[in-house]
């Protein structure tokens, strides 16, 4: 319990930090998405003066960098509340008020008494609507009422902290939990055999001398009455998913990963290239977030048309392998390969719609014919059958053997 407090302790210490130095103003610029937070908190060396280790140290840093968009998102709406109310105002007036808040970037650099600058789009729109009102008092409004509503957080819970999934293991019934000692885990024993594969929260209790631990509870948000049937799908890196019935899905995800990692290899080279006189990472990291917004719209654009076209009750796939250790571009684009991305939606979006998820092994199912069962060969995306001499598309064939072996009943158990 000692140690575990210990953890609790230095966690409140990390998201105390992280609320006072960004949860203000100054701060506003580097919350979304985070990783100018999580650089600057890297680079300052408190995790090695604290001892906490990094599968806690980020956690802390993330739960605190969460609390504080909470925080705006509840001040941004009592202003755009006290807006609407306020008779003094024109409706030029709550317009560009109301495009501050919602433009974050605006927002920041009234409330920090900065030019605005905003992409070329947006600023022409800016624009037009500063050129309506007066500006001036609109902004003194904004930072008054910013300065009367909002406040910065601080936690005096120092029993609770969150796990990563890297934090712990199961094993003897019990769970071994990550410490502040290096390579060392305590083991706590559970009363119920549950496992779990996801961020946990621990809540102590010392008195006791008893833990609990708090695993998120997913609910299932919609059933649909014709979501009934049964899909075996094969994932692929030039096509993201193609059915037993030969239906592909995100047929251009190749073209859109290979633009990604050639941008992102071309541009790693020429920072190696340019390392001194190089004059930053803010535009590297603006148009890599830009791409994988493409990529990522992408993607979930063409996982809604999977569902909604096929109307599946039972979703079956294999279990993805690990990349190749390919040479040049193949190995470059397998490393950008939204795999991970991609399954993590899918669960998602099929947990959403009351779809079960089938996992199988993967062991020589892309050789093995979906008709005849026999031993046949790939070449150039075909499936030839040495048995039977059929010829199929080599991701329809694997597929079809997916579902196959969940027909038969050869699932790893545990993962649906």
């Amino acid at each position: 319990m000692k140690k575990l407090l210990e953890i609790a302790k230095d966690y409140a210490k990390v998201k105390n930090y992280v609320y006072a130095r960004f949860g203000g103003v100054g701060g506003l610029g580097g919350i979304y998405p985070g990783y100018t937070v999580q650089n600057e908190m890297t680079a300052s060396g408190l995790r090695t003066v604290w001892g906490l280790p990094s599968v806690y140290f980020y956690l802390a840093i993330f739960d605190a960098l969460g609390d504080i968009r909470c925080q705006w998102a509840h001040t941004r709406t009592k202003i755009l509340q006290l807006i609407g109310r306020n008779d003094n105002f024109s409706e030029d007036d709550r317009h560009y008020l109301r495009f501050l808040l919602k433009v974050n970037n605006a927002f920041e650099a009234v409330l920090n008494q900065k030019t605005v600058q905003l992409p070329a789009g947006i600023q022409k729109q800016y624009e037009i609507l500063a050129g309506q009102t007066d500006t001036e008092r609109l902004h003194r409004y904004l930072r008054r009422q910013v300065r009367k509503h909002h406040a910065k957080l601080h936690t005096d819970c120092v029993d609770m902290f969150s796990v990563s999934e890297r934090a712990y293991r199961y094993g003897e019934h019990g769970i071994y939990l990550a410490i502040k000692e290096k390579r060392r885990r305590i083991f706590v024993p559970l009363t119920d055999g549950n496992r779990y594969t996801c961020q946990l929260s621990v809540k102590l209790y010392p008195q006791e001398q008893r833990l609990e631990i708090i695993v998120p509870l997913y609910m299932s948000a919609k059933r649909y009455e014709d979501y009934v049937n049964q899909i075996g799908i094969a994932a692929g890196m030039s096509v993201m998913l193609t059915t037993d019935s030969g239906h592909k899905y995100g047929e251009k995800l190749g073209v859109y990963q290979a633009e990604y990692s050639r941008w992102i290899w071309e541009q790693n080279k020429s920072y190696r290239c340019n390392r001194e006189n190089n004059p930053g990472r803010r535009k590297y990291t603006a148009h890599k977030r830009r791409l994988e917004e493409r990529l990522h719209g992408y993607i979930n654009r063409e996982l809604n048309r999977f569902l909604t076209e096929e109307k599946p009750g039972v979703v079956c796939l294999v279990r993805l392998p690990k990349t190749g250790t390919g040479g040049g571009k193949t190995n470059r684009a397998a490393a950008m390969w939204q795999r991970g991305y991609i399954r993590r939606r899918l669960e998602w979006k099929c947990r959403e719609r009351s779809i079960e998820i089938v996992e199988v092994l993967g062991n020589r199912i892309s050789r093995e014919c979906s008709c005849c069962g026999g031993i046949g060969k790939g070449k150039k995306g075909t499936f030839y059958c040495s048995t039977c001499g059929i010829v199929l598309d080599a991701k329809t064939n694997t597929a079809a053997n997916v579902r196959r072996r969940v027909v038969q009943g050869k699932i790893i158990q545990g993962r649906s």
